[in-house]
């Protein structure tokens, strides 16, 4: 039913338990993770800045993507010990697009989005990714409890 499974994360902690519910489905089903995760321009003179400051051997590792990258990393290391297969995906821009975009294009069967933990009178609304992602995705999306 589900073959490919897209998520997205940012590194959060929400992300991370949409990220780990996603992984427990695609391992018992044996599904594939698209894992996304999206990043804003960073202007040329703020990256040679930090390239200034960062020591002369480790220069080369500073780009606008870098903390994306890291984030893409360690999250897709955590699916692979458990055993089900990943690709990453870092993508400029808005992180629901990014989402909707690698769906499309991977022609994925299912997103998972957390509800980002709204609570209250809040518990009505979705938070912007879950909600753009739920009104324009081109497959079934799964919405998480993630607190």
């Amino acid at each position: 039913m589900f073959g490919s499974i897209v998520v997205g994360t940012d590194g959060s902690e929400t992300a991370g338990e949409a990220v780990r519910q996603a992984t427990e489905l695609a391992n018992a089903i044996g599904a594939q993770i698209h894992l996304v995760s999206a990043f804003e321009p960073v202007g040329g003179q703020r990256l040679r800045e930090e390239r200034v400051q960062a020591p002369d051997d480790l220069q080369w590792m500073v780009n606008e993507r870098e903390d994306v990258d890291a984030t893409l990393r360690d999250a897709s290391e955590k699916i692979k010990e458990a055993g089900v297969k990943v690709e990453t995906y870092a993508r400029q821009g808005d992180p629901a697009d990014a989402i909707l975009d690698v769906a499309e294009e991977q022609g994925s069967d299912l997103i998972i989005v957390g509800n980002k933990g709204m609570t209250g009178a809040k518990r009505f609304l979705l938070g912007s990714v879950p909600n753009k992602v739920s009104h324009h995705a081109p497959c079934s999306v799964m919405i998480i409890r993630t607190t």
